[in-house]
């Protein structure tokens, strides 16, 4: 009687008299798409807000980039400098700010300082008639198909610098075209970085709560392990900082010291020169071959040999100190940086110096979970 009951009072509650057998099928189905439908609106309007919003935030993009990058490369110097200042975060960000836009500016200033003297110098000479053109030396007049023509310009220059400016005016005109935007660009990447630098100032401070928020939404996107990421691709930066442009200003601190050291022409100009070239991974040895090979024919033996023994080993240090500064701390392989580092470079330029070695090293541990995840399935 009670089983009977019981199982009659459930047949009684799933289905009343009053409805048809098949509604209580139909109300699930509508509820499904009720909510597929809601979901649906919901992400339509997320990625219309998500669409605007990354349009005005595009124009800003590289230099909010650049300036997290720096952020993280500088922070463990900001939080030296804070705890050494007892804690005042305000004036330790301010300091390494003036600094950055010293290192920036100064070179810059320098360069372009010499730069106006040299030409001030070059225009009083000629219009003075102070500077003289030394005789022509006899081996190019004696080279084939070309030694006419260099006597021919030689003399003309002997006898007036300003009928040979004019002459050849039109024939430097597009080099000097070349020039001046090679300049423009240069005025443009250096505002570029100051106002990096600026923004990357303004970071420090927040600089924790920033990060802690990073890590919430990397968890929100590759849980459980998002954050790891996270503090994957700041270490990244850091290494990839000290590696690259911590052991380029070393190789071109030292070089300019020698440089200078030894008296060779254009010292400031050609320790710029090496410091660019070491920053985009080529190296400093299209500036430091040619001046050993300068000095050999202009030197005698001792003070040549002297400046080989010192300048090659400047040209060959980042062999050693890259590898040790860049995969100090971090689990991913050297090779894998290394890829990173020049793969980005050739991608992207300078940015991709850092956002190569850090995508490739996510993506690096995102494959290793991945597959030891299969195995312990």
């Amino acid at each position: 009687m009670r089983f009977a009951t019981y199982y009659g009072r459930g047949s009684m509650t799933d289905q009343s008299p009053s409805e048809p057998s098949g509604s209580s099928q139909s109300k699930p189905e509508a509820t499904v798409d009720a909510r597929v439908i809601d979901i649906a609106i919901r992400l339509g309007v997320l990625g219309v807000f998500a669409y605007f919003s990354l349009q005005l935030v595009a124009p800003f993009f590289a230099f909010l980039l650049w300036a997290v990058v720096l952020t993280v490369a500088l922070y463990p110097a900001y939080a030296w400098l804070t705890a050494k200042l007892g804690g005042r975060k305000v004036l330790s960000a301010t300091i390494l700010t003036l600094i950055g836009l010293g290192i920036v500016i100064g070179p810059v200033a320098v360069l372009v300082v010499s730069l106006v003297e040299t030409l001030q110098r070059l225009y009083d000479g000629v219009t003075s008639g102070a500077m003289a053109v030394p005789p022509l030396p006899p081996k190019l007049a004696e080279l084939p198909m070309v030694g006419e023509k260099i006597a021919e310009f030689w003399q003309l220059a002997s006898r007036s610098l300003e009928q040979f400016l004019t002459k050849i005016g039109p024939m430097v005109a597009p080099a000097g075209t070349k020039i001046l935007s090679v300049l423009a660009s240069l005025s443009g990447s250096v505002l570029f970085f100051i106002v990096s630098i600026i923004l990357s100032g303004c970071l420090f401070v927040p600089g924790p709560a920033l990060a802690s928020g990073a890590k919430r939404f990397a968890d929100r996107i590759i849980a459980p392990r998002g954050g790891e990421f996270v503090d994957l691709a700041g270490a990244t930066i850091r290494n990839v900082s000290r590696g690259v442009i911590g052991v380029a200003v070393i190789q071109g601190l030292l070089t300019g010291v020698i440089l200078i050291a030894f008296a060779v022409p254009l010292a400031g100009l050609l320790t710029f020169a090496a410091l660019i070239l070491c920053i985009i991974q080529i190296g400093p040895a299209l500036v430091i071959l040619p001046t050993i090979i300068w000095a050999w024919s202009s030197w005698e033996l001792l003070p040549a040999l002297l400046f080989t023994l010192l300048i090659v080993p400047v040209m060959l240090v980042d062999n050693v100190l890259r590898p040790i500064l860049m995969s100090r701390g971090l689990d991913v392989p050297m090779l894998v940086i290394l890829i990173g580092v020049l793969g980005g470079t050739l991608a992207y330029g300078l940015i991709g110096l850092f956002l190569g070695p850090v995508i490739l090293s996510v993506f690096y541990e995102l494959v290793i979970a991945w597959i030891k995840a299969g195995e312990e399935a």
